[in-house]
Protein backbone atom coordinates (compact mmCIF):
# COMPACT_ATOMS: atom_id res chain seq x y z
CA UNK A 1 0.00 0.00 0.00
CA UNK A 2 3.00 2.90 0.78
CA UNK A 3 3.94 1.65 -2.25
CA UNK A 4 1.63 3.27 -4.11
CA UNK A 5 2.06 6.56 -2.74
CA UNK A 6 4.37 9.06 -4.88
CA UNK A 7 4.74 11.44 -1.81
CA UNK A 8 3.44 12.05 1.68
CA UNK A 9 2.05 15.50 1.80
CA UNK A 10 1.17 15.52 5.46
CA UNK A 11 2.41 12.99 8.19
CA UNK A 12 1.36 11.39 10.66
CA UNK A 13 2.91 13.37 13.66
CA UNK A 14 1.85 16.78 11.72
CA UNK A 15 -1.54 15.59 12.05
CA UNK A 16 -1.89 14.80 14.86
CA UNK A 17 -0.37 17.96 16.44
CA UNK A 18 -3.36 19.77 14.50
CA UNK A 19 -6.17 17.60 15.82
CA UNK A 20 -5.60 19.12 19.00
CA UNK A 21 -5.86 22.49 17.66
CA UNK A 22 -9.02 21.70 16.20
CA UNK A 23 -10.49 20.22 18.84
CA UNK A 24 -10.25 23.57 21.04
CA UNK A 25 -11.02 25.62 18.87
CA UNK A 26 -14.25 24.06 18.03
CA UNK A 27 -14.71 23.71 22.23
CA UNK A 28 -14.42 27.06 21.91
CA UNK A 29 -17.15 27.63 19.75
CA UNK A 30 -19.51 25.84 21.00
CA UNK A 31 -18.50 26.45 24.69
CA UNK A 32 -21.62 26.40 27.49
CA UNK A 33 -23.99 24.96 24.30
CA UNK A 34 -24.98 21.32 23.24
CA UNK A 35 -24.09 20.55 19.99
CA UNK A 36 -24.54 17.27 17.94
CA UNK A 37 -21.59 15.99 15.36
CA UNK A 38 -22.67 15.16 11.93
CA UNK A 39 -20.26 12.59 10.30
CA UNK A 40 -20.23 12.64 6.81
CA UNK A 41 -18.89 9.25 5.72
CA UNK A 42 -17.13 7.60 4.44
CA UNK A 43 -13.98 10.18 4.04
CA UNK A 44 -14.83 11.57 7.76
CA UNK A 45 -14.85 8.61 9.60
CA UNK A 46 -10.65 8.53 10.90
CA UNK A 47 -10.70 12.38 10.95
CA UNK A 48 -13.67 12.77 13.05
CA UNK A 49 -13.04 10.06 15.72
CA UNK A 50 -9.22 11.51 16.80
CA UNK A 51 -10.93 14.99 16.77
CA UNK A 52 -13.59 13.93 18.87
CA UNK A 53 -11.61 11.82 21.33
CA UNK A 54 -10.20 14.87 22.22
CA UNK A 55 -13.18 16.31 23.13
CA UNK A 56 -13.81 15.67 27.13
CA UNK A 57 -17.58 16.33 26.92
CA UNK A 58 -20.73 14.24 26.06
CA UNK A 59 -21.24 14.56 22.32
CA UNK A 60 -23.97 12.80 20.06
CA UNK A 61 -22.57 11.57 17.17
CA UNK A 62 -24.59 11.04 14.03
CA UNK A 63 -23.64 9.98 10.78
CA UNK A 64 -24.96 10.71 7.07
CA UNK A 65 -23.61 9.15 3.31
CA UNK A 66 -23.07 11.25 0.71
CA UNK A 67 -21.40 10.74 -2.05
CA UNK A 68 -19.91 13.27 -4.94
CA UNK A 69 -17.12 11.47 -6.10
CA UNK A 70 -18.25 8.06 -7.16
CA UNK A 71 -14.95 5.93 -7.19
CA UNK A 72 -13.56 9.31 -9.90
CA UNK A 73 -10.68 11.71 -9.16
CA UNK A 74 -12.88 14.23 -9.58
CA UNK A 75 -16.22 15.35 -7.72
CA UNK A 76 -18.80 13.96 -10.28
CA UNK A 77 -20.55 18.02 -9.73
CA UNK A 78 -23.61 15.51 -8.41
CA UNK A 79 -24.06 15.48 -4.54
CA UNK A 80 -26.26 12.52 -3.61
CA UNK A 81 -27.85 11.60 -0.34
CA UNK A 82 -27.72 7.88 0.52
CA UNK A 83 -29.65 7.91 3.77
CA UNK A 84 -33.45 7.72 3.50
CA UNK A 85 -33.70 10.15 6.19
CA UNK A 86 -31.41 13.15 7.93
CA UNK A 87 -30.61 12.85 11.91
CA UNK A 88 -33.29 14.86 13.57
CA UNK A 89 -31.51 18.94 14.48
CA UNK A 90 -34.38 20.42 14.70
CA UNK A 91 -33.81 23.21 17.08
CA UNK A 92 -30.04 21.98 17.62
CA UNK A 93 -26.69 23.46 17.35
CA UNK A 94 -24.46 21.50 14.57
CA UNK A 95 -21.03 20.63 13.86
CA UNK A 96 -20.65 18.99 10.39
CA UNK A 97 -17.53 16.95 9.76
CA UNK A 98 -16.10 16.38 6.13
CA UNK A 99 -12.99 15.01 4.79
CA UNK A 100 -12.10 17.76 2.37
CA UNK A 101 -13.82 20.73 0.93
CA UNK A 102 -13.33 20.86 -2.96
CA UNK A 103 -15.87 21.97 -5.04
CA UNK A 104 -17.93 23.35 -2.34
CA UNK A 105 -21.03 21.78 -3.35
CA UNK A 106 -20.99 18.37 -0.73
CA UNK A 107 -20.63 21.06 2.08
CA UNK A 108 -23.34 23.34 0.76
CA UNK A 109 -26.02 21.12 -0.26
CA UNK A 110 -25.51 19.13 3.62
CA UNK A 111 -25.90 22.63 5.05
CA UNK A 112 -28.83 23.49 3.67
CA UNK A 113 -30.59 20.79 4.01
CA UNK A 114 -29.43 20.77 8.38
CA UNK A 115 -31.66 23.89 8.18
CA UNK A 116 -34.37 22.77 5.92
CA UNK A 117 -34.65 20.54 9.21
CA UNK A 118 -34.49 23.27 11.53
CA UNK A 119 -30.66 23.04 12.76
CA UNK A 120 -30.60 26.20 14.66
CA UNK A 121 -26.93 26.79 14.17
CA UNK A 122 -24.59 24.78 11.86
CA UNK A 123 -20.74 24.76 12.24
CA UNK A 124 -18.42 23.46 9.75
CA UNK A 125 -14.99 21.49 10.06
CA UNK A 126 -13.00 19.87 7.30
CA UNK A 127 -9.84 17.92 7.40
CA UNK A 128 -8.55 19.37 4.35
CA UNK A 129 -9.61 22.30 2.62
CA UNK A 130 -7.96 22.90 -1.16
CA UNK A 131 -7.05 26.20 -2.59
CA UNK A 132 -8.93 26.43 -5.71
CA UNK A 133 -11.81 28.40 -6.90
CA UNK A 134 -15.27 26.28 -5.67
CA UNK A 135 -18.33 25.49 -7.73
CA UNK A 136 -20.60 26.52 -4.54
CA UNK A 137 -19.40 29.70 -2.46
CA UNK A 138 -18.34 28.16 0.89
CA UNK A 139 -15.68 27.92 3.30
CA UNK A 140 -15.30 25.92 6.42
CA UNK A 141 -15.28 27.36 9.97
CA UNK A 142 -12.53 25.20 10.97
CA UNK A 143 -9.92 23.35 8.64
CA UNK A 144 -6.96 20.95 9.57
CA UNK A 145 -4.40 22.18 6.47
CA UNK A 146 -4.89 23.78 3.21
CA UNK A 147 -3.75 22.39 0.27
CA UNK A 148 -3.49 22.67 -3.30
CA UNK A 149 -5.50 21.04 -6.12
CA UNK A 150 -3.99 17.79 -5.95
CA UNK A 151 -5.81 14.26 -5.49
CA UNK A 152 -4.81 12.86 -2.42
CA UNK A 153 -5.63 9.64 -0.06
CA UNK A 154 -4.80 8.78 3.31
CA UNK A 155 -6.41 9.63 6.73
CA UNK A 156 -10.11 8.30 5.40
CA UNK A 157 -9.87 9.57 2.24
CA UNK A 158 -9.97 6.81 -0.55
CA UNK A 159 -9.54 6.13 -4.30
CA UNK A 160 -12.09 3.89 -4.97
CA UNK A 161 -12.70 2.77 -1.74
CA UNK A 162 -8.90 2.14 -0.54
CA UNK A 163 -5.92 3.54 1.05
CA UNK A 164 -8.10 5.55 3.73
CA UNK A 165 -6.62 3.44 6.62
CA UNK A 166 -3.42 5.10 5.90
CA UNK A 167 -1.89 7.17 8.66
CA UNK A 168 -0.72 10.20 6.48
CA UNK A 169 -1.95 11.92 3.71
CA UNK A 170 -0.03 11.15 0.46
CA UNK A 171 -0.76 11.76 -3.53
CA UNK A 172 -1.07 8.29 -5.18
CA UNK A 173 1.63 7.59 -8.02
CA UNK A 174 -0.34 8.11 -11.33
CA UNK A 175 0.56 4.82 -12.59
CA UNK A 176 -1.67 2.92 -10.09
CA UNK A 177 -4.78 5.75 -11.07
CA UNK A 178 -3.97 4.85 -14.61
CA UNK A 179 -4.03 1.49 -14.06
CA UNK A 180 -7.16 1.27 -12.67
CA UNK A 181 -8.91 2.94 -15.37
Amino acid sequence: MHQDIARVLIDEEVIEKRLDIIADRILEEFSGRQFVVIVILKGALVFTADVLRRMPIPLEIECINVASYHGETKSSGRVDFLDAKLPLVEGRSVLLIDDILDTGRTLVAVEEKLREQGAQMVKSCVLLSKDKERAAEVEADHVGFHIGDEFVVGYGLDYKGLYRNLPYIGILKSEIVEASR
